[in-house]
């Protein structure tokens, strides 16, 4: 998988190391302290020193990334990744990587960001993408629903991908709206809903042998 994907595997890695390059360039604008993490009502409630903020979140993220790739290049039935799943793969973190770290700096250098709508309108996208691909992800150990239930029957697996591919869908576009509203309660709801609703499928197809 890695030398299939090598190409696209040093790209992704070097647009995780851009806010790092960012970071060196607006190096003697940024202020010592840095705003590192926020709240639900989108408030900096955690700080972190200039180097810390410019150098740890891509590194962090890089290992991350080649973490995943790892364990999913050594996956025994890594034949079951559809390409467009592989991709998402690839391309998740340093996506998030740069959204998240372009944040943090707007913030750092004055600018007026709107944390509480901007990141819930993310992770909706995020899970929009996931649950467009969930039904075409074939059974395999690294990526998807990894329950006993879904990894015992091939049946359970599909049937269970197909319904949280909608769930995981829906929850997105709910988790986008609720954003512009500030309405955090309900993405706390919904995401427990997205986990929920098919963990409480599968065990249901279980119980009915399948």
């Amino acid at each position: 998988m890695i030398k299939k994907n090598l190409k696209v595997l040093i790209i992704t890695s070097i647009i995780i190391l851009l806010p790092m390059v960012a970071g060196l360039v607006l190096w003697n604008r940024l202020p010592e302290q840095i705003p590192f993490h926020w709240n639900a009502a989108g408030e900096v409630d955690g700080w972190a020193s200039k180097g810390v903020a410019v150098f740890v979140p891509s590194a962090a993220m890089l290992a991350l990334q080649w973490l995943c790739v790892l364990v999913t290049s050594t996956d025994p039935k890594k034949q079951n990744h559809p390409k467009k799943v592989v991709h998402l793969v690839f391309w998740l973190i340093p996506l998030i990587t740069v959204f998240i770290s372009a944040l943090m700096y707007a913030t750092a250098l004055g600018g007026s960001v709107r944390v509480e709508m901007l990141m819930p309108i993310l992770l909706g996208l995020v899970f929009i993408a996931i649950g467009n691909y969930m039904p075409k992800c074939k059974q395999n150990y690294t990526i998807g629903i990894k329950i006993p239930w879904t990894l015992a029957s091939e049946e359970n697996w599909n049937k269970t991908h197909r319904l949280a591919g909608w769930v995981w869908v829906g929850g997105g576009v709910v988790m986008m709206l609720a954003g512009f509203f500030g309405l955090f309660w309900i993405i706390m709801g919904a995401t427990a809903i997205m986990v929920l609703i098919p963990l409480i499928y599968s065990f249901v197809l279980h119980r009915k042998g399948i």
